[in-house]
């Protein structure tokens, strides 16, 4: 895992979209894709499926963040292996007709390449992200 005094550009990348993502800035978040950006989401989660291009993925990242009423998506940890990152995630969120806050810990892959978003992948488990990545000698955090 990367120390908290220890960054690289593909780590703040990821800092400032999920930042963009939790202040509901959803243009800041969708300019770092790339044109030909892949997004999968696994059966189970709200919007399961797979999505190519920018305008795709940007109509599911919209999507989805359009369901909250309010919360975030924090980022827990960073996990590289060369243009690999998994990010560990704690998300709290209100959605929209609720009263009750639902959340919970998992993970998202992604492929930087070029200061973009090539693939975006969420993971219900993190050991299945740190497989994704080739990661094995990860953190439990």
């Amino acid at each position: 895992m990367l120390s908290s005094n220890e960054t690289s550009n593909e780590v703040e990348i990821l800092n400032q979209f999920f930042a963009a993502i939790n202040r509901n800035d959803l243009a800041t978040a969708i300019a770092s894709f790339a044109p030909d950006i892949v997004r999968r989401e696994p059966e189970g989660f709200p919007t399961s499926g797979t999505y190519h291009g920018a305008a795709a993925v940007a109509a599911n990242l919209t999507n989805g963040r359009g369901t909250w009423v309010e919360g975030s998506c924090d980022p827990e940890g960073f996990f590289q292996n060369g243009d690999k990152v998994v990010v560990y995630l704690h998300a709290h969120v209100r959605l929209h007709g609720a009263t009750e806050w639902v959340g919970g810990r998992f993970a998202d892959g992604f492929v930087v390449r070029h200061g973009k978003l090539v693939e975006y992948h969420s993971f219900a488990e993190r050991e299945q992200a740190m497989a994704w990545a080739g990661i094995t000698d990860g953190g439990t955090s």
